[in-house]
């Protein structure tokens, strides 16, 4: 399942086996096993990460120039609000997107592998050919689960305090309150982000693969070690480019305003961080978001 895992959501990997994801189509037994023990995969994982990523969240939306959490003060204050197990806040619905988002990446990926193919009238697909069938994929998956992504967002920012709702009622109160359109918030720069994270990703995980292999000619591939190096490389470098994107997305998911001149638009909002927090106000989180790459 790691392989098309990879091939799925980084599509860096894509030229290991090009054709061992659509050889597994035809066989829906097979499909459906991979979809499932990729689904178990995912949900142990982000299970695992689920204290990281809730530390992300709290420092994109709540850490600003006049209240700085670091990432200590914010692990001590959320474990005092909510105790240990608000840490997984929000990890329920974040585990049942899953196996729609698997599934939707799988499909259309390999749908634009194919478009493209014909297109050009060859079989063998170059790096920008992957990056587009990727990206594509990768925009397609977000618009279509895109809501269940801002309900995790507002669940892992939901107070102890607030009354459980359950998630259909928490979703209606939203409705409610907000309108269809609250569950599209941020969806632009979330889209925005996916091009340059995937490119840079892809490239600049060829470049040092391409590098290890000239230095190391006896070999015909590198180990699992060396890919495990590349690829959190490239994946950190590609987040360290798309991740004021990322910030953005979520304060705009998250629907909260710190202060009453606090823009709700996207632009907006890049303008309202540089001014006031300076550059180093769009990586606000980025630490537990590296640190969530390798046990993810």
């Amino acid at each position: 399942m790691k392989k098309i895992q990879i091939c799925v959501e980084s599509p860096k990997d894509a030229h290991l086996d090009e054709c061992s994801i659509a050889k597994t189509i035809p066989d829906e037994k097979i499909w459906w096993r991979h979809l499932l023990s990729g689904a178990l995969a995912g949900t142990v994982s982000r299970t695992c990460t689920a204290p990281l990523d809730r530390l992300k969240v709290f420092l994109q939306v709540h850490s600003t120039y006049q209240n700085r959490y670091n990432l200590f003060s914010a692990a001590k204050y959320l474990y005092q609000e909510g105790g240990i197990k608000s840490f997984w806040r929000g990890n329920g619905i974040n585990v049942i997107k899953i196996a729609p988002e698997s599934a939707f990446k799988f499909m259309t990926y390999e749908q634009m592998k194919r478009i493209i193919q014909k297109v050009k009238g060859r079989h063998r697909l170059s790096a920008t050919d992957r990056v587009l069938a990727g990206s594509s994929a990768g925009a397609i998956s977000i618009t279509l689960i895109y809501p269940l992504e801002v309900l995790k967002t507002r669940l892992a920012l939901r107070s102890t305090k607030e009354p459980e709702r359950g998630l259909i009622n928490y979703a209606r109160k939203m409705y409610k309150n907000e309108g269809f359109s609250c569950f599209y918030r941020g969806y632009i720069p979330s889209l925005l982000g996916i091009i340059p994270s995937s490119g840079i990703d892809l490239a600049i995980y060829e470049t040092l693969k391409k590098n290890y292999m000239r230095r190391h000619p006896e070999l015909k591939e590198p180990s699992v070690l060396v890919m495990l190096a590349c690829g959190t490389c490239s994946s950190t470098c590609g987040q360290l480019v798309s991740y004021p994107l990322a910030l953005i997305r979520t304060k705009l998911q998250a629907g909260i305003k710190l202060s009453k001149n606090q823009p709700d638009t996207m632009t907006g909002q890049f303008r309202y961080i540089i001014q006031n927090e300076g550059f180093v106000g769009l990586y606000r989180g980025i630490t537990p978001n590296f640190m969530k790459v390798i046990p993810a």
